[in-house]
């Protein structure tokens, strides 16, 4: 499936990134930015990140499980889920309804 139009970037080749990215330090924080870096592509509308870090989430969930790591995995994708339908769309950067840019 098709993840960013603008780069091009399919749900396999940002998953693989991600997997290659744990595989160097299975602990690092993995945000959007760093999976594009590596990629050597970058961000322009950044409308898919919403996708990639749900992607990010699910992966690095799914590494973590299948690691010999001991001790409880927290599945934070529900809270990012909750998070994002409590904030939601009704909010524009904190602005006001009637604001106005120009």
């Amino acid at each position: 499936m098709l993840i960013c139009h603008c780069n091009i970037i399919t749900e396999k080749e940002i998953e693989q990134t991600i997997v290659d990215l744990l595989d160097q330090d299975p602990w690092q924080l993995i945000v959007p930015a760093k999976v594009y870096h590596t990629m050597q592509k970058r961000g322009r509308c950044c409308g898919c990140f919403p996708n990639v870090v749900e992607t990010i989430i699910r992966v690095t969930e799914n590494y973590h499980a299948r690691s010999e790591a001991s001790g409880d995995i927290v599945s934070h994708l529900d809270r990012v889920r909750g998070l994002r339908v409590q904030y939601g769309s009704r909010t524009h950067e904190r602005r006001k309804a009637d604001h106005r840019a120009a």
